[in-house]
């Protein structure tokens, strides 16, 4: 096949890839500019396409596999730039943070029943709960890794039996 011949075949599926990249990104920009880089993939790599084979399904293939490589692409780049001095956006956390009656009756539910947990329990949980690794836990209370690990589950089992009232 040709050059002018897979070019000429490639046009002719126009209609049928607009359809197609507008299902995928229900954007006709976006839709358009999935064309414009199936295109360039497909006349870039015109040397891969077997001639015997669907050439419309090996152009669909090409669409689908950029639009998922995109959307990975886009979803993994969420960078925050904060030139705060203090690094406030980055700190600051993306939930609501206005106390609300329930909110604080929760928490002081949630610190009564972690305080009535054993020394032994209590101290592992908290601290995993403000972010120490289980290692850094072990170390630090001279203590295996598996010992760590099962306190901290029972610590959260225990807590979930005597919070049932919160739970959705």
């Amino acid at each position: 096949m040709t050059a002018i011949e897979f070019n000429h075949k490639i046009l002719g599926l126009r209609n049928n890839l607009q359809y197609f990249a507008y299902s995928l990104t229900a954007n006709h920009e976006d839709a358009h500019d999935l064309i414009q880089e199936t295109y360039l993939k497909a006349i870039t790599h015109k040397d891969k396409f077997d001639p015997a084979t669907n050439m419309k399904a090996w152009v669909y293939t090409i669409m689908k596999n950029t639009f998922i490589n995109k959307y990975r692409k886009e979803s993994k780049v969420s960078m925050i730039i904060d030139t705060t001095e203090d690094l406030y956006y980055l700190n600051n956390s993306k939930r609501s943070t206005s106390v609300t009656p329930d909110s604080k009756y929760q928490h002081s539910e949630l610190q009564k029943v972690v305080n009535e947990l054993q020394d032994e329990h209590r101290i592992p949980f908290q601290m995993h709960f403000e972010g120490y690794k289980y290692k850094e836990i072990a170390e630090r209370l001279n203590l295996s890794i598996g010992t760590v690990k099962s306190r901290i589950f029972f610590s959260r089992k225990k807590m979930m039996e005597k919070l049932k009232d919160f739970q959705n």
